[in-house]
């Protein structure tokens, strides 16, 4: 495989750094440094909140209460610092992942650094936004919204009309924090709280969305960053977008649905190539047939019953459950494993007999009934989980004025990124700007392009499906004292997929030695390289983690050697009721 560009200019020679600018000095520096008042909490580590400035404008005007949770390095005596983490999202709690940390980072790593998250404003223990009065209004607000995403005028009329409630009710009843909670403001946060932990400069680790997070904080403070990485990688230029692309709806410019296709047609044809005694959805032209599934169920969704009920799986909860799939560094075989499912189910060519599609049936039923049990409801207590996605992503991009404009921009979207186009796209229908009309006058617009004090590693895998691989090489380019680091893994974000990458960063966040130009790290997991009457050692895969502080607390940290995780990196969208994220 041919090495990927690197970036412009070396990392890591003497040249000249960018410093913080006069502005944002104002802002930040006349802040006191609060004093962080840290108790014990679940087992094994400290809390404390902190009330900072709602508007950095006004240091002593209103404020918003944030959450900090801190697992404190294993050796003290040798402690480099605090290493600051954010999971993504944007709405992904910083404080979770930083319990979790003790799960998926190297030994080397907790021994050396506190490890800090932060509840971004709006979010998780910080204040909340609420864009409704109660769960009643909103539960009639988002009555649209229950779909993976909408496919056909019935549906797109209603999750318009719910997409416009939410971008109201943000810009009314949640005004106050929704205006407020702009990625700007949360590095602004963090430059304050890198101070309260007693470091001059700061190290940060983040995951997809928080990549933003960690390029906003590079550009905003150049001269204050010790080491920033960031693994899954969205380009802030086209996150925010500019006067050239204001009118397309934001993942239009992220390409997120291309980098799903992309990781998709990959998995596809290497099923193809490895044939049935390695791929369960080898039989025929996978690509064909994949097609075949989704022709079927525009026409036609499919039910299914079990002992416990009825259920109906529609064309966009198929593709909301790849979508999840996608995510797995064992993405072949999610995908294979859910196409065959309703492959036997369809019994498209007539070759399924009936007993396996009684058990496809049986089985989908069952996944379906799971996911739905453990998916977060909307009853109560009040979740506002869409409005801290909106509450950013509305706040800090561009986006074109009407709502109605989303179904001919999805759909065109849908025939370059066949499938993802609408599952991407319709994320951000809520942040058209006739109806989302909060604002934050201090959100940060670039420029994006700061030479920072120490190199920022920028991290991308190639099969990504939702921060897609050319996002990190673009925000290499750039960044002009910045290296990028690729990995042929599959699924979101690199870390804990390789030996290779993840030493790459360990040795980085603890050296501040970035790889050499052009590396490619391997990921471990390749799709359809075991033959499936072999079951694989279950203690050499790496799972993705979905749990609450509460089962991380009662699990207690794993000792050192034992086995460690994926990092439990937040979706940008919701995806489908088959994997239960929505």
């Amino acid at each position: 495989m041919a090495a990927p560009p690197t970036t412009a200019a070396p990392a890591g020679f003497a040249a000249r750094t960018d410093v913080t600018s006069a502005a944002e000095k104002k802002r930040v520096d006349r802040v006191k440094t609060p004093k962080l008042g840290w108790y014990s909490c679940y087992d094994y580590a400290e809390c404390a909140t902190v009330d900072l400035p709602l508007d950095y404008d006004k240091p002593t005007g209103a404020k918003t209460e944030i959450a900090v949770l801190r697992v404190k390095a294993k050796n003290q005596k040798a402690k480099i610092g605090s290493l600051f983490l954010n999971p993504g999202g944007p709405g992904g709690s910083g404080t979770d992942i930083a319990l979790a940390a003790p799960y998926f980072l190297s030994e080397s790593v907790l021994e050396k650094f506190d490890i800090v998250g932060v509840d971004p404003r709006g979010i998780a223990g910080s204040q909340n936004v609420r864009c409704f009065p109660s769960v009643k209004a909103q539960t009639e607000a988002y009555a649209g919204l229950n779909v993976a995403f909408p496919y056909g005028k019935k549906e797109e009329a209603a999750y318009i009309a719910s997409a416009k409630a939410v971008g109201r009710g943000c810009s009314t009843t949640g005004k106050a924090v929704a205006g407020a909670m702009s990625t700007a403001e949360v590095a602004r946060d963090m430059d304050v709280l890198r101070r309260a932990v007693g470091d001059k400069k700061l190290s940060f680790l983040g995951f997809s969305y928080g990549t933003a997070l960690g390029q906003y904080y590079a550009n905003m403070f150049p001269d204050r960053v010790r080491a920033v990485a960031v693994d899954g990688v969205i380009n802030p230029v086209t996150w925010t977008g500019n006067s050239r692309t204001r009118n397309r709806i934001q993942d239009d410019r992220l390409r997120s649905a291309d980098g799903a296709y992309k990781a998709l047609t990959e998995i596809l044809r290497r099923c193809d190539t490895a044939g049935e005694k390695f791929c369960t959805f080898a039989a025929g032209d996978p690509v064909e047939n994949f097609d075949t599934i989704t022709r079927k169920l525009k026409a036609e969704p499919v039910t299914v019953t079990d002992d416990f009920g009825t259920y109906t799986v529609t064309y966009a909860d198929f593709i909301g459950g790849i979508l999840g799939a996608l995510y797995s560094p064992n993405a072949g075989d999610a995908v294979a494993g859910s196409a065959t499912q309703l492959w036997d189910i369809l019994n498209a060519d007539g070759s399924v007999t009936a007993a396996r599609q009684a058990a496809a049936e049986a089985a989908l039923a069952r996944r379906i009934r799971e996911a739905r049990r453990s998916a977060p409801g909307r009853d109560f207590p009040y979740d506002n989980s869409l409005e801290t996605y909106a509450g950013v992503a509305c706040t800090d991009g561009l986006h074109p004025k009407n709502a109605e404009s989303w179904p001919a921009e999805t759909a065109k979207y849908d025939k370059r990124a066949p499938y993802f186009g609408r599952a991407w796209g319709w994320g951000t229908a809520s942040c058209a700007s006739k109806t989302w009309t909060v604002r934050d006058e201090d959100a940060y617009r670039g420029p994006f392009n700061r030479r920072t004090a120490a190199p920022v590693l920028v991290i991308g895998n190639y099969w990504d499906p939702a921060t897609n691989y050319v996002e990190a090489v673009e925000s290499a380019r750039l960044l002009p004292n910045s290296r990028l680091l690729s990995s042929t893994n599959f699924g979101h974000t690199a870390y804990g997929t390789s030996a290779c990458a993840t030493g790459a960063i360990d040795e980085y966040l603890l050296t501040g030695a970035v790889p050499a130009a052009g590396t490619v790290c391997q990921g471990d997991l390749q799709p359809f390289t075991e033959p499936l009457m072999t079951e694989p050692d279950e203690t050499t895969r790496v799972k993705r983690m979905d749990e609450t502080k509460t089962d991380l607390a009662e699990k207690g940290a794993p000792a050192a050697g034992e086995p460690k995780q994926l990092p439990p990196v937040a979706n940008r969208v919701p995806t489908s009721t088959l994997n239960g994220t929505r």
